[in-house]
């Protein structure tokens, strides 16, 4: 059972969009296509309805360990059928529970099958390319999982909010450089899913009074230590800047066919259930089959068994 109050529907969102797999899988916390979405009226808490408390905790593990079950079964099928391939975006604030959700979300599938990419400052040989050059060559190959740890939202966040890109050498400054990046994130998407890569956008939304708790749990557990950096102290001070810079990339990037999820990410159970919700029935919605045998196999397979069985 999915709990919230399901967002307005939006008029863009039509089966017959350029790039659409399958219907965005549908959720209370699925982002318009229409820019209308306002983290100020975005719950960072679970609604009342969810479990809560010890016996919700356990309740949301069980269904996260159901879903990981669906989802286990149907990877094997993703990997066989080798047309497709899945990528999740995971972007938030810090401390808002980024790792510790794509652990629980991945444990149990095969490995074989899954590739994680984590970005960080580019390098100088990154920055001799276009934005989106290091991000492309990350992507998920069929029939893989691919998790994106932080993305090529990073150029249209902190690149915005620490003021990076005029240090960066760039052919031409437009006059509105994000309203430029967020038009080639979209066809850049829209040519990932036109290629067979299934995408699903997760927006993390801690309240910053929950992330000041978890910030102040790393410095007092020395097993947590080692998480803290100062810079996020720098960062936490330009809050009201970011959930701009936020709003706006989400408003701008939230398509049929690479969706956005702003889930609730102050109750880290219900967080994870939901994004593997969301998963599992993203996964279950593709066309997949099992890789069928040539006829000319098919007409020998009574041979084989015959020399197997003489073995």
């Amino acid at each position: 059972m999915r709990y919230g109050r399901p967002m307005a529907k939006s008029k863009k969102s039509s089966s017959k969009s350029g790039g659409l797999l399958c219907e965005p899988p549908s959720s209370p916390y699925r982002v318009p296509f229409d820019g209308s979405f306002r983290i100020a009226k975005a719950s960072a808490t679970p609604p009342k309805k969810a479990p809560q408390g010890k016996k919700g905790k356990k309740e949301n593990k069980k269904a996260l360990e159901a879903c990981i079950d669906v989802v286990r079964e149907v990877q094997r099928k993703l990997y066989a059928d080798d047309r497709y391939s899945i990528l999740m975006v995971f972007q938030a604030m810090d401390a808002a529970g980024k790792d510790g959700t794509i652990r629980a979300v991945m444990t149990g599938l095969n490995p074989a099958g899954v590739q994680t990419s984590t970005f960080k400052r580019p390098s100088t040989k990154e920055l001799e390319h276009d934005f989106l050059w290091r991000v492309h060559e990350c992507c998920p190959e069929r029939g893989r999982i691919g998790i994106f740890n932080r993305s090529h939202y990073e150029e249209v966040l902190i690149v915005r909010v620490a003021k990076l890109l005029g240090s960066r050498a760039v052919p031409r400054k437009p006059e509105n450089p994000w309203k430029e990046r967020y038009e080639s994130i979209c066809d850049f998407e829209k040519h990932l899913a036109r290629n067979g890569t299934l995408i699903l956008k997760f927006f993390l939304n801690v309240s910053r009074e929950e992330q000041k708790d978890r910030l102040l749990a790393r410095l007092d557990d020395p097993a947590k230590n080692w998480k803290f950096e100062a810079g996020d102290l720098d960062v936490r001070e330009q809050w009201g800047e970011y959930m701009e810079a936020y709003e706006e990339a989400i408003n701008a990037t939230s398509t049929p066919w690479a969706p956005w999820y702003a889930i609730p990410a102050d109750d880290k159970p219900f967080m994870r259930r939901t994004v593997a919700e969301i998963f599992q029935q993203a996964i279950e919605s593709l066309p997949l089959r099992w890789p069928e045998l040539h006829p000319d196999e098919l007409a020998r397979i009574d041979e084989w068994r015959a020399r197997l069985e003489a073995d």
